[in-house]
């Protein structure tokens, strides 16, 4: 019997790779869409790579819509899937003075407590059958802080701190909850966080104004980074092992730059994530590893 992975936001970048991934290696896969008109593409795609998968709408930031698509996903599968592949997140770029109530509020939902509440729906079933995987898609800057990148990073961040929670208290009843940390892959994502600094930037109010046109270019320049291929076989992995990792760490670059930010000064890392994010008038050596090493989050 085919085990059954749900995959949240998987009709673009990641998501997309991890559904289609997964369906490739023989998993039943129950992606999620918040449109029809997204499912549709979604099962397109599919098809197009000879694969084959299921559909459920789903908006992680609605509590009853992730009631539904559970129950839903419950009558496809033995009482809800073996393992949840939490992706859905959201970007949001800007300084933290610059951010309103109602902004953060949104990527905290989206980002931690979504997981959060798809983990608490599938755990029963998990606990009844004695097993399954729940494996969180965190990034690089759960573990380093970027200027204008202040509340993303603290939604990782605070992910990660969830997970490590939950793969405790799960761990007993035989289900491995993994997080997994990669640095930057093309997506839609940088497009959406260039557009938020755009938008930061037209009002014209904020003391960050030129940094946030400096910064716009190359967070869109990650809509040109390598395919996310070594974050879906990472999820494979995670869901294959019988003893899968706590976390699995994704490229050299992304474990360098972890290294290098524990061991630096903070008024070096300081002073070369400016830099990395737009600021001018510095040296070129540091122009040059700000661009290898920082850029983009």
């Amino acid at each position: 019997m085919r085990r059954s992975v749900m995959v949240t936001g998987a009709t673009s970048g990641l998501g997309l790779a991890i559904a289609l991934r997964l369906a490739s290696s023989g998993y039943e896969v129950i992606a999620t869409a918040r449109s029809e008109h997204k499912a549709d593409r979604l099962r397109a795609a599919a098809a197009e790579r000879g694969v084959r998968l299921s559909t459920v709408l789903l908006d992680v930031a609605d509590a009853s819509s992730c009631r539904q698509a559970l129950d839903q996903v419950a009558e496809q599968s033995d009482g809800g899937p073996w393992a949840l592949v939490n992706n859905a997140g959201i970007p949001l770029a800007g300084a933290v003075e610059d951010i309103d109530d109602e902004a953060a509020g949104r990527l905290l939902e989206v980002n931690v407590l979504a997981p959060a509440r798809l983990a608490r729906l599938v755990l029963p079933a998990m606990r009844r059958r004695g097993g399954g995987r729940i494996v969180n898609i965190s990034s690089l800057g759960g573990r380093i802080t970027a200027p204008g990148m202040g509340w993303y990073c603290a939604g990782k961040a605070a992910l990660g701190a969830v997970n490590d929670a939950l793969r405790m208290e799960a761990s007993p009843a035989g289900v491995h909850v993994v997080l997994i940390e990669g640095g930057g892959y093309a997506s839609n994502i940088w497009h959406k966080a260039a557009d938020g600094l755009k938008e930061l930037a037209a009002d014209g109010r904020s003391p960050f104004v030129d940094l946030y046109r400096a910064a716009e270019a190359p967070l869109r320049a990650g809509a040109t980074l390598p395919a996310p291929e070594p974050v879906a076989r990472a999820v494979e992995r995670a869901l294959s092992a019988a003893r899968p990792r706590a976390r699995y760490v994704i490229g050299t670059q992304t474990r360098m730059s972890m290294i290098a930010d524990a061991l630096t000064p903070h008024q070096v890392s300081d002073h070369v994530k400016r830099v990395a994010l737009g600021a001018a008038g510095s040296h070129k050596l540091v122009e040059y590893v700000a661009r290898r090493w920082c850029r983009p989050w």
